[in-house]
């Protein structure tokens, strides 16, 4: 095992990179699986979100292992409308079309008191345990080849992007919880989660399509929707200290 890009300061500058940018393309796998799992029972849940986590690692290292493989996916495979199309854009165009429908079925749910026997229907049927880890793994395997494919992009060292998947799903791991259980005591939350999700499956059918989107963009959106609900919440829970103050108050 080679380690002397230890002591080259452009390969630390690169790992670094790697490392943030990693972390950050998990969110949108991390928002996913927190979704999904708070709809299973709670004693199911945490579990759920581990062997989800565990999987993206595996899905991630696994992929490593078959860099060779994952280039050839972005070479044109068939030309539609004067696109060359690859591998990775039917892969992206798909996961991205699964995560639109389960993000608007989700929507949906959230917004129909009464949901009527459609397409979006959600209440007949109660998640399972392994209905839930099918689509996780769904949706690992999109991001993880977006993941790799961005690593291979930024250096050629084979170790610089392990290190970077294992920290990037270290840290998964350790916000999955936290982060469901944010969004399970905050339903709001819930709604602008599932923005997200929209958001983010477009832009995977954009990409698909040769659209390049700027990830930057994205993720400023999600932060500055992100700020204004936190703004929002602050306000609530201000009322809500101002109407029990009040209540409290003796009257004259």
């Amino acid at each position: 095992m080679d380690f002397s890009w230890i002591s080259d300061p452009t390969a630390l500058v690169a790992l670094a990179t790697l490392v943030v940018m990693e972390v950050v393309l998990g969110i949108d796998n991390l928002i996913f699986i927190s979704i999904l799992t708070n709809k299973l029972p709670e004693h199911q849940r945490s579990r759920a979100r581990r062997i989800g986590i565990g999987l993206a690692l595996i899905l991630r290292l696994g992929l490593l292992g078959t860099i060779a493989i994952i280039v050839t996916l972005t070479e044109p495979i068939f030309t539609l409308f004067g696109h060359a199309f690859s591998w990775r854009d039917l892969i992206l165009i798909g996961g991205g079309l699964f995560l639109v429908w389960k993000a608007t079925k989700e929507i949906h749910h959230n917004v129909d008191p009464t949901p009527s026997d459609d397409v979006f229907d959600t209440a007949k049927a109660t998640m399972t345990f392994g209905a839930a880890i099918t689509q996780i793994l769904l949706l690992d395997l999109v991001f993880s080849l977006d993941s790799i494919i961005t690593a291979v992009g930024m250096t050629d060292v084979v170790m610089i992007m392990v290190i970077a998947v294992v920290v990037a799903v270290t840290v998964m791991l350790l916000a999955a919880n936290p982060l469901a259980q944010f969004i399970h005591n905050n339903p709001t939350v819930v709604m602008l989660a599932l923005g997200f999700l929209l958001m983010i499956g477009m832009t995977l059918i954009a990409e698909g399509f040769g659209a390049h989107v700027p990830k930057g963009y994205i993720y400023a959106a999600m932060a500055f929707s992100a700020l204004i609900e936190g703004l929002n919440m602050l306000s609530r829970r201000a009322v809500r200290r101002k109407s029990a103050g009040s209540a409290a108050e003796p009257k004259h």
